[in-house]
């Protein structure tokens, strides 16, 4: 709804993870380089994890939509299933029937799948999201997997993608054949302070304008200390902040401003250092989640209305837009009706005028005498007899 006010194209920091957003930090750049090395050399395990909000996922659509051609790939984002359940999604994924089929079968007929891709030169690449939700079952599975392998080549690549929790669970004593599988693994860090500021000018200008907002001096400290450095958080934070600078009519973002605005929807994240002499850190350092949720609540409120109001508005011009589509169609398909109805009157004119001449036409017959033969049977025989008395 402030996209128009500031010069932008579309929402810089919505929360979906869109790879042309991207930001090239230190940490992802070197994330990006370690997956696509180890689907270069088709590399059997690949391990990705990150904190929640740090953009694992973004990366991960990024690499999809730059595999080349001769890649199969299955994606599995719902890990809370068991270890058949997880196999009949990877099958389902690489477009093969899995459906009233039990394990031994599903496993049969993916080993096929994955030895004629190999014939054809084609790499089929696993990835699994949330990984770190697998149970022991599943992740035992996923390693079976890895043991399907042609002389200098694993048959299927497969990329574990989940929180720091994932590696705690690689841990266990029973997952160590699992774990030195691994042979990449890389982990995406929060941003640096400076890597903050510059993220959200990355996404400014990503959105079709860098200089939207001036942010005056304090505020990208204070965008840093609630956020942690995390994207999903200053995101979330940045589009709270534009959209109080929008109701404000104000591109001047000053560092009460977005104190406000921040902290009340913020707390302070863990491990990040506090900032001495900071009041507004000690004063909600002790907040609780219902304080935090009423402060959410609070401030939704105060864009709801206006909200409603630009929401009104579109859709009344929306609907005006429709009824003129709406009466245009009814104008064209009146005036064609108009046309119907005149070609049809001229018609009707032209078959009455025939007509007219048919009636003249029998008319004229009519008054001439009528030969015989053409007289009907009955009236034939009366006349032949008057003719026979005239003619002899």
């Amino acid at each position: 709804m402030y996209e128009s006010f500031f010069g932008l194209k579309s929402k810089p920091f919505e929360l979906v993870p869109n790879p042309a957003f991207l930001f090239p930090s230190a940490s992802h750049k070197k994330a990006l380089n370690y997956l696509q090395y180890g689907i270069r050399e088709r590399a059997g395990f690949i391990l990705f994890t990150g904190e929640v909000g740090a953009g694992k996922t973004t990366i991960i659509r990024d690499i999809v939509n730059n595999l080349e051609d001769d890649v199969a790939l299955s994606l599995v984002f719902n890990t809370s299933v068991n270890g058949e359940q997880l196999i009949a999604m990877i099958n389902e994924d690489f477009g093969l029937e899995a459906t009233g089929k039990g394990k031994v079968e599903l496993l049969r007929e993916l080993n096929d799948f994955l030895v004629e891709r190999a014939a054809e030169r084609v790499r089929p690449i696993l990835i699994i999201d949330e990984a770190q939700n697998l149970s022991a079952e599943a992740l035992e599975e996923i390693r079976l997997l890895s043991n399907l392998e042609a002389d200098s080549f694993k048959l299927i690549q497969i990329i574990l993608v989940g929180q720091p929790e994932l590696k705690k669970v690689l841990s266990r004593n029973e997952l160590r054949q699992l774990r030195q599988r691994i042979s990449i693994n890389c982990h995406l860090d929060s941003l640096s302070r400076q890597e903050t500021e510059d993220y959200v000018y990355h996404r400014l200008e990503t959105a079709g304008n860098r200089a939207a907002l001036d942010w005056q001096k304090g505020t990208f400290d204070a965008l840093f200390n609630y956020s942690g450095g995390i994207p999903r958080l200053i995101n979330v934070f940045c589009d709270f902040v534009l959209l109080a600078a929008f109701v404000e009519e104000t591109r001047q973002l000053t560092l009460a401003m977005v104190e406000e605005v921040i902290g009340d929807v913020a707390w302070v994240p863990p491990n990040v250092p506090a900032v001495e002499n900071s009041s507004l850190i000690a004063h909600h350092s002790s907040l609780n989640f219902e304080e935090i949720i009423e402060r959410i609540d609070r401030l939704e409120e105060r864009f709801s209305q206006l909200d409603a109001v630009q929401l009104g508005k579109e859709h009344f011009a929306e609907r005006l837009a429709a009824q003129e589509v709406i009466l245009k169609k009814l104008v064209d398909r009146q005036e064609k009706d108009f046309r119907r109805l005149e070609d049809g009157l001229a018609k009707i004119a032209e078959v009455l005028v025939e007509m007219r001449k048919e009636g003249k036409a029998e008319k004229a017959a009519a008054a001439k005498p009528k030969p015989i033969d053409i007289l009907e049977p009955r009236v034939q025989v009366q006349k032949r007899g008057v003719w026979a008395r005239i003619f002899g």
